[in-house]
């Protein structure tokens, strides 16, 4: 796939999708940001028998402020996202417009027995409560779809539905500088 130099490409999906895998297939040639790297690095720092709940808040403000940075940084970024929270999408759109960027959407179409699948595969699990609210916001993102197509997700420049079998080939991405426009005189 290609994008525009600068571009925001926001791959979202269901916990388990292989949003994280083809991530790391593609974060040669632009920097990934992802949540879970927020949660390790707190995770590290505090004690075990803390709970994550306890400290999630500041591995979340770790996360955006990490996510802003980036954005703001003016290079092609990739950006892991649950997908279910339509406002995320509208702030890192409106976040890269300003700078002249735009925001693209891959959305892990896999089902949710695949992405429980995945989650057995890595052994890491999200709690039934959060996979259900994740599960009925991209419900929500991908019936808006089926019924207005990519203009459903107008924060968007483009919106690219994979499933498991596209998912495993598309293989790379890039980001490529647009035309000079010339002057007609």
């Amino acid at each position: 796939m290609s994008y525009p130099e600068g571009a925001v490409v926001v791959v979202s999906g269901l916990p388990g999708s292989g949003k994280s895998t083809l991530l790391r297939r593609w974060s040669g040639v632009a920097p990934v940001v992802d949540p879970r790297a927020s949660h390790v690095a707190c995770e590290a720092v505090m004690p075990a028998w803390l709970p994550y709940a306890v400290y999630r808040p500041w591995a979340r403000i770790r996360h955006f402020r990490r996510l802003r940075v980036e954005v703001r940084s003016g290079g092609a970024l990739l950006v892991h996202d649950c997908g279910s929270r339509a406002w995320m999408r509208r702030w890192l759109s409106w976040t890269a417009g300003r700078r002249g960027r735009e925001l693209h959407l891959v959305l892990l179409d896999v089902g949710a027995a695949e992405a429980l699948a995945g989650q057995r595969a890595r052994a890491r699990w999200a709690s039934r409560r959060v996979f259900a609210r994740h599960h009925r916001g991209l419900a929500r993102l991908v019936g808006a779809l089926s019924l207005h197509g990519p203009a459903a997700v107008r924060e968007a420049a483009s919106v690219v539905l994979l499933d498991r079998v596209s998912r495993e080939r598309l293989t790379t991405v890039e980001f490529t500088p647009r035309p000079v426009e010339r002057d007609p005189r």
